[in-house]
């Protein structure tokens, strides 16, 4: 495994004094132009699901801190019941499953078009996360893979990242993109943002993002 120190690589200025400003430029942007699209998920889930719609977990943020991230609940009250007769692969090995019995029908369409991650947009603001960077693992997830100390921590998460952009979100093993986060890492730039939260958008148009 690659330990922060085995990465050599120096903040540009981009990084030092515009992303963390522009993160919060625009998530806030962001998250004011969609609040009513929340508004309206959130109460569709209150009434199909009851409280406690918006989850947090436990997620590993820059330098391997744990911070909590928050999403909305898409997923049946009794997951394990709901899940009985899958046999696909978990979340925990690969990524989001279109046929996972867990989610519900609403949840399953909040998840399509990316909703259900907005209020991550507040974690944006509070600087745990940024709109591009690789992708928070879950803590659990990290530890049991061992790389809560990989060099993939040197740099904020993101909402989306080069992982994502990549066409392979759906079909390899989490392990496997980490190279594409140490791509992002290590070529961290203004250019690389916009082109990655640009191919984001329009995954998101075409419905394809999820």
């Amino acid at each position: 495994m690659l330990g922060r120190a085995a990465v050599t690589r120096s903040q540009t200025l981009y990084e030092r004094f515009a992303k963390r400003p522009l993160d919060i430029i625009f998530a806030g942007g962001i998250l004011l132009i969609l609040s009513p699209v929340l508004a309206l998920s959130v109460a569709g889930l209150r009434l199909m699901l009851g409280p406690k719609v918006v989850l947090t977990q436990d997620r590993v943020g820059r330098y391997g801190t744990t911070f909590s991230m928050l999403k909305l609940r898409t997923m049946h009250l009794d997951r394990r019941r709901a899940s009985m007769d899958f046999d696909g692969e978990d979340r925990r090995e690969t990524h989001k499953s279109e046929e996972d019995p867990r989610h519900t029908p609403f949840g399953r369409f909040l998840r399509s078009v990316s909703v259900d991650e907005i209020p991550q947009l507040i974690n944006v603001l509070k600087g745990e996360m940024s709109l591009v960077g690789p992708r928070p693992e879950l803590y659990s997830v990290a530890k049991d893979k061992g790389i809560l100390d990989h060099p993939r921590h040197l740099v904020r998460p993101g909402l989306t990242g080069l992982f994502q952009t990549s066409g392979l979100r759906s079909k390899v093993h989490l392990s496997e993109g980490l190279h594409l986060d140490m791509a992002y890492v290590i070529n961290l730039s203004f250019a690389t943002d916009l082109k990655i939260l640009i191919c984001t958008t329009g995954a998101l148009v075409r419905r394809t993002g999820a």
